[in-house]
């Protein structure tokens, strides 16, 4: 380990000290669920540690609350495709309902496109999804979003483009 390194670890650790209460309490009051904040707020201080440029950081707290937001939205994405797809579950007869394993199995395929979605713009995730669980036509996503069919057909190849991208890696 370089002394870069040590020093970036060594930032992190003190911002984690001084800042890890604060940033749990403040994910806990949006989400009313200690156990899922301490989950996030620990996300949080990862990301900071990956992206490594902790030791730039001028104003800690906004910083943190700007990333512990990027990761609550991606929670919530995941939460809301979780719930469609055992909804879904739901309604099927119980003996088209997939076993146990198959729907683990699903659920972290869900995972898998959430990450892949998560960097295109919200139009291009919601013409993916419209078009792969909702099994609409390019021509109907186009009208419900009020883009054209080029705009639609351009949204899925780059969103096709970041799940193959995903499973690639």
């Amino acid at each position: 380990m370089d002394s870069s390194e040590t020093e970036l670890r060594q930032h992190v650790a003190g911002l984690y000290t001084e800042h890890y209460g604060w940033l749990t309490g403040w994910i806990r009051r949006k989400l009313g669920d200690a156990g899922v904040a301490a989950d996030l707020a620990q996300d949080t201080f990862v990301n900071v540690l990956s992206a490594g440029t902790a030791t730039q950081i001028q104003a800690p707290r906004p910083f943190l609350a700007t990333v512990a937001k990027h990761i609550l939205s991606h929670y919530h994405r995941r939460q809301a495709l979780e719930a469609s797809y055992l909804d879904w579950l739901a309604g099927l007869p119980e003996a088209f309902s997939p076993a146990p394993e198959e729907r683990l199995v699903a659920l972290q395929t869900l995972a898998l496109i959430d990450r892949a979605l998560d960097g295109l713009p919200p139009k291009a995730r919601e013409a993916f999804l419209l078009a792969h669980l909702g099994e609409m036509k390019y021509a109907d996503i186009a009208r419900q979003l009020g883009v054209s069919l080029a705009s639609v057909k351009l949204y899925m190849l780059r969103a096709n483009r970041q799940c193959l991208q995903v499973m690639l890696d």
